[in-house]
């Protein structure tokens, strides 16, 4: 078997992450598109939407950690985690991310852009450092 961190770089804790099968990634930043972006047929074009980090907030003034409150829609995460660049790996969502109503697309990526976040139903508390996706497989 693979050792998946040894692609994983600004690892929080390795024990947790390494903890299942795979090799879990944890959330930094919350960011919300407030500005379209633009994409075209030959690249021309291209502008990049306009984001805007989500609010976060203690739930307790002694917490170390701030919570974001998602309501139904789309986001942006990014990771705390970066890719080395020697191996593509499969990205995907984490069960405990699918069981509360929330995804992310299934990615094959050899650096961590930031990823777009499905939230349904009533929503989501999301905790920083939550892990939220895992990588399960590389390919040198």
């Amino acid at each position: 078997m693979v050792d998946l961190s040894e692609y994983v770089t600004d690892i929080v804790h390795e024990p947790t992450q390494t903890d299942s099968p795979g090799f879990d990634l944890t959330v930094a930043t919350v960011y919300e598109v407030i500005e379209p972006g633009r994409i075209d047929f030959g690249g021309g074009e291209l502008d990049p939407a306009t984001t805007a980090l989500h609010e976060s907030h203690r739930r307790d003034p002694d917490d170390d950690y701030e919570w974001w409150t998602l309501r139904d829609g789309q986001f942006l995460v990014e990771y705390n985690e970066s890719l080395t660049g020697d191996a593509t790996v499969t990205l995907q969502p984490r069960t405990e991310l699918l069981e509360r109503g929330a995804t992310h697309p299934t990615l094959h990526v050899d650096s961590l852009p930031r990823v777009p976040l499905s939230v349904g139903g009533a929503g989501l508390k999301l905790k920083e450092n939550a892990r939220v996706s895992t990588i399960v497989a590389a390919d040198e």
